[in-house]
């Protein structure tokens, strides 16, 4: 289910109104101020004789009091629940037992603080899975919601001082409410055609052929002025508003199988192209080969390879995720050096091959094999280093932004490569934002299932990007490329957003940036 903001911080649940955000943290200092009752929207005050504090907690608001969960537990309890988790790989209540409730998590967490509310957090999540653990809560629609309100964007697991393994709790999570929880009708058309499509590029393709004549005809731009789509379903709005200008490589792939090392070989690597990729940013594979094959690489490139599964792991689609991840396995040679990746949020899943198919006894080793070989290209070539010559992009200084995609920060751990390849431009001066770690709202699909929460994360994103005074976003997600695109359309500030590959395959080739950004309009 979609949530509103607005809607959420002005309509009240069983006539009991929910504070605004901003308003909650200056009148509470602990943001635990309502707790989900079983089978309704039906938030709580807690009594604060039931809250237990230590002397460090009452005096650090980033450190909020702690429930005391025996008494929480004995008020709200719901016994006798029929709806729950069944036993396939429910959530570990080992890892839920770590968590402390420290409160560090929600400072940094992009749903609860565009919603300000405890159950749109990690600890109130952790509460809720907890919760329909023991049989205490419900898994229905009030409950469910918060766990669609996650965007794994994996923030709160570098946050946790505990460690708590909040991207396994919430992978399992989200399996589980795909099975148990009934969807209303609109709802399960939306994610079956987003799952029918998506991790099929030719399938894609072939919907996406009239999608040029719309945008070149002026019919799109017309049912836009009429919000026929916003009428219909949000959703459906959310995901026409993020189509891009399809160039005419979309429709095809036309990289070779084996590209050849320029000069001495120094590696063999495989080269995945990305479902969405390789439609709405062809240019990105390109640059990347050329950038590998100049540094010295033969590039292998699978005509066989489809999804990697990411789009559909991250939503609970277990059994869709390990077939793409079985057929991937089998596309690429195991006696690579490495397979590369571009778009942080396949790179991630990749690395989670071993994990996602453990139990496959035929493909448990091949996985875990194949997930060692997997590198973001920018972390493969800081290891080797680059060996091409670097030309400035202008002739004078230029001023550049890289944003950080949480599937790379976060899930990956990668925040220096990128920064020590894109310093190695001779002329380029990279500039900091303010919440760097935050996520711009894409998430996958989030932006078209939950389209209001990732509008604003998307423009709080582009201001914080904008006011670093750079005159070029470098971005390492197709993702975060097009929600980021799409809100500085929006806010009528267009600015080139380019892949580090982009840059770096520009300044190998001496092409001057202003005439790549004249060319494309921006």
């Amino acid at each position: 289910m979609a949530r509103t903001p607005d809607a959420l911080r002005q309509k009240p649940f069983n006539d009991l109104p929910l504070i605004p955000y901003q308003q909650d943290i200056a009148a509470n200092p602990d943001p635990y101020p309502y707790i989900l009752k079983g089978l309704h929207r039906d938030f709580r005050r807690i009594d604060p004789s039931q809250m237990q504090t230590t002397d460090s907690q009452a005096t650090d608001s980033q450190n909020p009091a702690v429930p005391d969960r025996a008494a929480l537990r004995s008020q709200f309890a719901v016994p006798n629940l029929a709806a729950g988790f069944d036993e396939q790989n429910p959530p570990d209540a080992k890892k839920i037992d770590a968590c402390v409730h420290c409160g560090f998590c929600l400072s940094t967490c992009p749903s609860y603080r565009v919603l300000g509310t405890e159950m749109d957090s990690p600890r109130g999540r952790i509460y809720l899975m907890d919760g329909i653990n023991t049989g205490e809560i419900d898994l229905n629609e009030a409950s469910s919601q918060h766990f669609d309100t996650c965007l794994g964007c994996l923030a709160c697991v570098t946050t946790c001082p505990s460690g708590v393994e909040y991207d396994k709790l919430i992978e399992a999570t989200r399996a589980q409410v795909d099975r148990n929880q009934t969807r209303s009708l609109p709802e399960k058309l939306l994610r079956k055609l987003i799952f029918s499509l998506f991790p099929y590029p030719n399938r894609l393709r072939w919907l996406m052929r009239p999608v040029g004549f719309y945008q070149s005809s002026g019919l799109q731009k017309q049912l836009r002025s009429l919000k026929l789509f916003e009428k219909i379903s949000p959703q459906l709005a959310a995901m026409e508003a993020l189509l891009p200008d399809l160039p005419a490589e979309a429709f095809d792939d036309p990289l070779p199988t084996v590209i050849p090392a320029q000069g001495k070989r120094r590696y063999r690597v495989g080269m995945l192209l990305g479902c969405v990729q390789r439609l709405f940013n062809p240019a990105v594979n390109d640059a990347t080969a050329r950038v590998l094959t100049a540094n010295g690489c033969e590039v292998v490139v699978p005509s066989t390879q489809g999804c990697c599964g990411a789009l559909t792991h991250h939503q609970g689609q277990e059994a869709q995720t390990r077939e793409l991840a079985r057929q991937l396995i089998d596309a690429f040679d195991p006696e690579l050096d490495a397979v590369l990746i571009n778009a942080s949020g396949c790179g991630h899943t990749l690395k989670e091959y071993g994990h996602i198919l453990a139990d496959d006894p035929d493909y448990a080793e091949r996985a875990k094999a194949f997930a060692a070989k997997v590198k973001d290209v920018q972390e493969f070539l800081a290891d080797v280093g680059l060996t091409a010559e670097l030309s400035p992009l202008q002739s004078e200084p230029l001023a550049m932004v890289y944003q950080d995609a949480c599937h790379m920060l976060h899930g990956q751990k990668i925040s220096f490569q990128p920064r020590q390849l894109l310093r190695q431009i001779p002329g380029v001066q990279l500039r900091e934002p303010v919440d760097a770690a935050l996520c711009c709202g894409s998430a996958g699909i989030y932006n078209i299932l939950q389209p209001e929460i990732a509008a604003e994360l998307g423009q709080q994103k582009v201001t914080n990007l904008r006011n670093t005074g750079a005159s070029v976003i470098a971005s390492a997600n197709i993702g975060c490329f097009v929600q980021i695109s799409q809100q500085l359309e929006k806010q009528g500030t267009p600015m080139p957003v380019l892949h580090p590959m982009q840059l770096l395959d520009y300044s190998i080739r001496g092409v001057a940036l202003a005439s790549v950004v004249a060319s494309d309009g921006t």
